[in-house]
């Protein structure tokens, strides 16, 4: 496969380009800083300068050619204010739905947030509470879209090695889950197209994720 993983140069991104490259699958990160392009090299990834905070649909279309899937895998990040996780967070999201349509690419998957189903609570920081509305806006925009998408919403993230067990359902309960296991498990759901059209919650479990992969795909 080619896949185009937006947020090329994010933790869980890098981690995803080392698992296609060593399926010899074809990983293009897309990048806003010229200057990480070296490390997404270093990941057997194909870098992309391409900001989507200021790109258009037709520039970055040009970039999923020939393409069978895409990733968003971007953020606004740590330190950033509230405005930018509507620009990344949403509109980046809402961007590479747009420039898929125009390309052809139907194969879309989303990495969400657990939580975004209910108002945040009162005492919620409001960055964060900015946060969680811009992935569930970004969720809605792209489930009513007619692509192939699946939505990935991960627990509480940890830099711990991968387990390979994980639980993968509807509603998970909170948990963390290690960013490695979040990569296995897109890899993993792209090359099961019949997740598509599944919004699924990821936490650390007790089940093989190839195993939990095939219980929620559509038979």
């Amino acid at each position: 496969m080619r896949v185009v993983i937006a947020g090329g140069h994010g933790k869980i991104a890098q981690l995803l380009h080392r698992e296609l490259a060593g399926r010899g699958d074809t990983a293009v990160g897309l990048i806003r800083d010229p200057g990480h392009a070296a490390a997404l090299r270093a990941t057997g990834a194909h870098p992309v300068v391409c900001d989507l905070e200021h790109a258009d649909a037709a520039q970055v279309a040009v970039h999923l050619d020939g393409a069978d899937a895409v990733v968003f895998a971007a953020g606004a990040g740590p330190g950033s204010g509230a405005a930018r996780k509507d620009t990344v967070d949403r509109a980046a999201a809402g961007l590479l739905a747009d420039a898929a349509e125009q390309s052809g690419v139907r194969r879309y998957l989303l990495i969400s947030s657990m939580g975004v189903d209910t108002d945040p609570p009162a005492d919620t920081d409001d960055v964060f509470a900015a946060y969680l509305r811009a992935k569930k806006a970004a969720e809605n925009d792209l489930t009513a879209r007619d692509l192939d998408w699946t939505v990935l919403r991960p627990g509480r993230l940890t830099d711990d090695p991968p387990t390979g067990r994980i639980t993968l359902t509807r509603h998970a309960g909170p948990g963390a889950v290690t960013r490695a296991d979040v990569a296995r498990v897109l890899v993993a759901l792209l090359y099961h197209p019949g997740s598509a059209g599944t919004v699924l919650e990821l936490v650390a479990g007790n089940t093989p994720i190839a195993d939990a992969v095939a219980e929620v795909v559509r038979p």
